[in-house]
């Protein structure tokens, strides 16, 4: 990688950390620069604004989760257990979640919707990519005979998301990760209900 692209990325990289922690419209340019250690210039002649950034930032941050989510399911066969071990990702979203902040997709959706709109666009095609991957592996299991044919996987993967997202998001509010574990046990018995005869 040359040098340029070195710097392209570290500012990436500390970007991302640094809106998940104080929000998009929360961090200045002068914090991009404390955060990577560059001068307004240094940061100019790879950005062209902020917005630049943090849409670079946002996409980086995804992929991050998505690493995170891979080497989770690794080992894992059926559906259930893959869906699991990607809600298992976050089983201590207050000490040591992929990202410190929490999860980007949570805290971007939430300051798209009010103090940072430019934001949106990115965070919906992020939000619809997750469903769609949930929705494949919901599918996939009706395939291999794991579900009954009849669940309806757009309303469960809508579910699967937006319960481990509301535990993520009470469990850093109250330091507490049972909240986490609370989403994931009712995940589970959830897909349990859907499973046919023979898997039970």
């Amino acid at each position: 990688m040359r040098k340029g692209e070195q710097t392209k990325a570290h500012i990436i990289k500390k970007s991302a950390e640094l809106f998940n922690l104080k929000g998009y419209s929360g961090s200045t340019i002068q914090d991009i620069m404390e955060a990577t250690g560059l001068t307004k210039g240094g940061i100019y002649r790879n950005f062209s604004n902020k917005d630049e950034i943090a849409f670079a930032a946002f996409e980086y941050a995804g992929k991050v989760l998505w690493e995170h989510f891979s080497a989770a399911m690794q080992g894992s066969e059926t559906a259930t257990e893959k869906i699991l071990a990607m809600c298992g990702v976050y089983r201590d979203a207050v000490h040591h979640p992929p990202l410190q902040g929490g999860c980007p997709f949570l805290n971007t959706a939430i300051e798209s919707d009010h103090s940072y709109p430019s934001m949106r666009e990115h965070a919906l095609t992020a939000y619809n990519g997750m469903l769609s991957f949930l929705q494949s592996m919901l599918q996939q299991g009706i395939a291999d005979g794991e579900f009954r044919a009849d669940l309806d996987t757009e309303s469960v993967a809508s579910f699967v998301f937006s319960t481990i997202e509301g535990g993520i998001m009470s469990s850093r509010l109250t330091r507490d990760n049972k909240h986490v574990g609370y989403a994931m046990k009712h995940i589970e018995q959830l897909l349990g209900t859907y499973k046919r005869a023979s898997e039970k």
